[in-house]
């Protein structure tokens, strides 16, 4: 018999038919007569119990094949079972399985599974990744994790929005987006040996590089792995009117905090004929479609984060969705918050990138409410941002929620070759990975916009977790790309 989700289990009726349950043993209570045993298949927070009175065995049962079978049902295990769906007496559940027939399919031995340990912290947790799903808080976070994706999809595709997938391995780096892998064919061995030589030479590392013959390797030039597909998505949006990229990326820094992946997820739509108004309002549109999301159909899991994690989760997360967002200028923002340089940290000033400490005060103390800085200077932001008239500033924003900070950030990008063209020259970059980007202004050149999400910093916040490495199936980071 096909067994039956427990999550659909849960809501049926208790009319006594014969139903099959599979999963994995979360507790078991054996009593001179009474077992019973909690299994959970991951398909919802809940187990369903499995009951076997010894004194009253269900009509079919093989006492001697369950007697046996119960000695194998330790924690950990995976069973098969059959049984009769029957009312519940114990409180915080309607229905439970009164055993039929079990079967263990996959032994657990209690003296080495990891997850028998009482006390298992988040550091414990992450060293046994392969295993760490199976725990009430991990199991929340990817069901939650797989729901806040269905959404993201949802909401574009409901506003004529087209997927695309962005290539991993690129030529450009998206302008100052990060440090980024490199991808290559050819014999590091070789390389080193190059640098070596070059050494006893008296020539300098930096020089030393620039005897590598990228021609010789597999894409004749320097690669790398992707921080951004937002460039690339640029080009569909030029054709396509809107897109939206969602899918891995990748930055070489060495931080060890709870903040930073080398392998995190990457959404970033691109609207054709959208100005930078038009992109702030998707972006409050969208981050209140997310959060409304999770928490009308992630409940029960956030919860368990609100009693488990972080008290307080889910009323931010209301708060966030029942405000309108206040917008103000980066110029606006600055004079505000120079009024209480005394309580920073880094002491703020016009011209000076905005740091955490700041952006939470804004949304926390100030405004206390999501706030939208945009027209930053144009010295602290990417060369496709488009110059505003006065000539100091561009066309950027970034999004603030209160307990985080930014949440998106995006712009308006230059849609004028000549601009963009001069940007580049006075940035000293390297136009020859470039020139397929500026003909996108050459040929049918139209106003854009776009914003980039973070999506393992969204489901941290939704979530509450510390680190964001506890928001990702199998987190990559500095000396940690195994389990």
């Amino acid at each position: 018999m096909k067994p039956t989700l427990i999550k659909d289990l849960l809501t049926s009726q208790p009319d006594g038919r014969t139903v099959t349950v599979c999963g994995w043993i979360r507790t078991k209570r054996d009593s001179k007569n009474l077992v019973f045993i909690q299994v959970n298949d991951g398909s919802c927070f809940a187990s369903i119990q499995l009951t076997y009175d010894r004194t009253n065995p269900a009509n079919g049962l093989d006492v001697n094949a369950v007697e046996e079978q119960l000695k194998k049902a330790t924690t950990g295990a995976s069973v098969k079972a059959e049984g009769l769906i029957i009312p519940s007496p114990a409180s915080g559940q309607a229905v439970e399985v009164t055993l039929v027939k079990l079967e263990v399919l996959g032994e657990c031995p209690t003296d080495s599974y990891p997850l028998q340990k009482k006390n298992m912290s988040m550091e414990y947790l992450r060293e046994n990744a392969h295993l760490r799903a199976r725990t009430n808080t991990f199991g929340a976070v990817f069901r939650l994790r797989n729901q806040m994706a269905t959404a993201l999809h949802t909401f574009f595709q409901e506003r004529g929005f087209v997927y695309i997938m962005a290539p991993e391995i690129t030529c450009s780096d998206a302008e100052g987006a990060g440090e980024m892998f490199q991808v290559t064919t050819l014999s590091l061995e070789k390389i080193a040996e190059l640098g070596v030589k070059a050494g006893a030479n008296g020539m300098k590392i930096e020089d030393a590089t620039k005897i590598v013959d990228y021609s010789k390797d597999f894409f004749g030039k320097k690669a790398n792995l992707t921080v951004s597909g937002q460039l690339e998505a640029e080009t569909l949006a030029t054709a396509l009117s809107r897109v939206y990229t969602f899918g891995p990326t990748f930055r070489a820094e060495n931080s060890n905090t709870p903040r930073h992946l080398a392998e995190f997820w990457m959404c970033e739509p691109e609207m054709a004929f959208f100005d930078l108004y038009d992109d702030m309002d998707l972006e409050e549109e969208f981050l209140k479609y997310m959060f409304n999301w999770a928490l009308t159909k992630c409940r029960e899991d956030l919860e368990f984060f609100e009693k488990r994690i972080q008290p307080g989760t889910i009323a931010q997360l209301e708060h966030v969705v029942n405000t309108p967002f206040k917008r103000i200028t980066y110029t606006e923002a600055v004079a505000e918050l120079e009024k209480y340089n005394d309580k920073f940290e880094f002491p703020i000033s016009w011209g000076k990138e905005l740091q955490t400490e700041h952006e939470r005060y804004l949304t926390e103390q100030i405004f206390k409410s999501p706030v939208m800085v945009y027209n930053y200077p144009k010295d602290v932001k990417a060369f496709y941002m488009k110059l505003n008239e006065d000539g100091k500033t561009v066309r950027a924003v970034d999004v603030l929620v209160p307990g985080l900070g930014e949440i998106t950030g995006g712009s308006e990008r230059e849609e004028n070759y000549d601009k963009l063209l001069k940007v580049c020259e006075e940035r000293g970059m390297d136009m020859s990975n470039y020139q397929w980007y500026l003909d996108l202004r050459r040929f049918g050149s139209v106003p854009h916009s776009g914003f980039g999400l973070g999506f393992d910093r969204l489901l941290r916040y939704i979530t509450g977790m510390a680190n964001i490495r506890d928001v990702v199936p199998y987190p990559r980071a500095p000396k940690l790309a195994d389990f």
